[in-house]
């Protein structure tokens, strides 16, 4: 739980309190995967911890130049009578913002925020952000952020660190947990970087922008337990829980990261983001998705290991859907959205270890620019924006012809799944039956049935998905009783049918 209320006012858990987010030992892993694939293991190696290690110990002096500033003086204050680039060295102890729930920091341009060790900014439950405003070009290091948010549920889509997503901020080194909403706000070329981002209430972080954000760095953060207030159970379908979620970005690169028990996804990426790099990244124990990439294109997926993702939401789906440890929601390359990665999405060398299902590619043919049925409905495709307007998309005269029957559908496209290791061994995976959906791979779509003028009724989207738009698995090496999908979703495929004429995947590939 986020916070509790104690006799009517609302208070944070103190970080004592918080429960150690535990990670199963990995020590025979390398082996068993070896042993099982008759090569070396690829993936991102071992996890790597930030949450609670000496890389987060503050500075023990100022900076030459740097304020000075004491638990007893009011940093926002200070900050509004300093000079813009102002560096600030937070003594050690618990710095409060004020009695107000919009008390906060306002940054000026460069200015420079730096912990001592045991520098705490907490909240209490009463402040609902920690950073705010537009300033461009701020760092925030080495402190402990915690406690904003005035109750559970509070902040929705919103961030307590660069809450009005101020560009190029450098956040780097912090823990920033037990806060509402999302951790961390991301602008255009922002990076956070070897930082705790553990159980906020909605996200550990959040790219976005109004007109959408681009460059965007997370590198070598530890993100756990995050929606911890849990999201999607109040709020269904609001597509706002996991580790992270990225909205309408360019040009990310997601490296290195220790993604782990996160209620939801891992790392979600949703509605016209472009350009992604995710590389090395240890992706484990979350309880839906490793990754999500929906209604987005263009993305290098490598050198991750996914571990054991999927468990609580594919035992409660039951067969309704496999949760794949990569899920790709219409979502492929096009070089008309963007240069980078834009002609093939790429899956490879990665690690794939007891997770409930591998990787699954969907396309659902009622979901296109300008349907009734698409919930990002005032988004249009990427691939040719100027013509494929919503309006345009959502006109019965016009959808069915040319350029409007491509460009108005996000597409499952230039998938290559090659060079992964999928492990599978159901009988360490709570309830993991094939009546559930576990142990899937799939390139799948449903039967198109709305609206009632849609031209990709039928099965042109699962004809198209499996036969036409240039996917392949190749060269891969799977371990376990792995099954397969391939054009509708529900039916399963044998290993023959999904390797020979027509649909001709994993030539090249072994099923041990």
């Amino acid at each position: 739980m986020l916070a509790s209320l104690v006799g009517g006012a609302p208070t944070i858990a103190s970080p004592s309190t918080v429960k150690q987010i535990a990670t199963p030992s990995e020590a025979t892993t390398a082996t068993d995967i070896a042993q099982a694939a008759g090569r070396r293991p690829v993936g991102a190696g071992t996890p790597r911890r930030v949450c609670g290690t000496p890389s987060l110990i503050g500075v023990a002096e100022g900076p030459p130049g740097a304020t000075m500033v004491s638990t007893s003086q009011d940093l926002p204050t200070l900050v509004k009578q300093a000079p813009a680039g102002t560096t600030f060295w937070l003594e050690p102890g618990v710095h409060t913002l004020g009695d107000d729930q919009f008390d906060q920091v306002q940054p000026k341009d460069g200015d420079r925020f730096i912990g001592a060790p045991g520098a705490v900014i907490d909240g209490r439950g009463v402040n609902r952000y920690a950073f705010g405003g537009y300033a461009e070009g701020v760092t925030i290091s080495y402190l402990t952020i915690q406690g904003f948010g005035v109750g559970i549920g509070d902040n929705p889509g919103e961030g307590v660190v660069n809450h009005d997503s101020g560009d190029n901020w450098y956040i780097d080194h912090n823990t920033i947990r037990l806060n509402a909403g999302a951790g961390v706000f991301l602008g255009n070329g922002g990076k956070a970087v070897r930082n705790c981002l553990r159980a906020n209430g909605e996200y550990g972080f959040q790219s976005f922008e109004t007109d959408g954000a681009h460059d965007v760095v997370l590198r070598g953060n530890e993100i756990a337990g995050n929606n911890s207030a849990d999201w999607e159970t109040t709020h269904p379908g609001c597509g706002c829980s996991g580790g992270g979620k990225f909205w309408n970005t360019r040009n990310a690169r997601v490296v290195g990261n220790f993604v782990h028990h996160n209620h939801g996804p891992g790392l979600w990426a949703d509605t016209n983001d472009v350009g992604f790099l995710f590389e090395r990244n240890y992706i484990s124990d979350n309880e839906a998705q490793g990754i999500f990439y929906e209604i987005s294109y263009n993305a290098s997926i490598t050198n991750n290991t996914l571990a054991r993702n999927g468990w609580k939401v594919g035992s409660e789906k039951g067969s309704e859907f496999p949760v794949g440890a990569i899920y790709l929601s219409e979502a492929g390359s096009d070089i008309r959205a963007g240069a980078l990665y834009g002609r093939e999405l790429e899956i490879s060398g990665n690690r794939f270890l007891d997770n409930w299902a591998g990787v699954m590619a969907w396309e659902n043919p009622d979901r296109f620019a300008g349907s009734p049925f698409n919930t990002s409905s005032s988004f249009t495709t990427l691939v040719n924006p100027s013509v494929a307007t919503v309006a345009n998309c959502g006109n019965p005269d016009l959808v069915g012809q040319s350029p409007y029957f491509d460009d108005c559908r996000w597409k499952t496209q230039h998938l290559r799944v090659e060079r992964n290791e999928f492990i599978l061994r159901p009988e360490r995976i709570p309830q993991c039956t094939v009546a559930r959906g576990c142990g899937f791979m799939g390139l799948v779509a449903n039967v198109g049935t709305v609206p009632d003028w849609s031209p990709y009724k039928g099965y042109v989207v699962p004809d198209n998905i499996s036969l036409h738009q240039g996917n392949v698995w190749r060269n891969n090496t799977y371990a376990g009783p792995w099954r397969f999908m391939i054009g509708l979703l529900g039916p399963e495929v044998a290993w023959s049918t999904w390797r020979s004429a027509p649909f001709n995947q994993d030539v090249g590939s072994t099923l041990r």
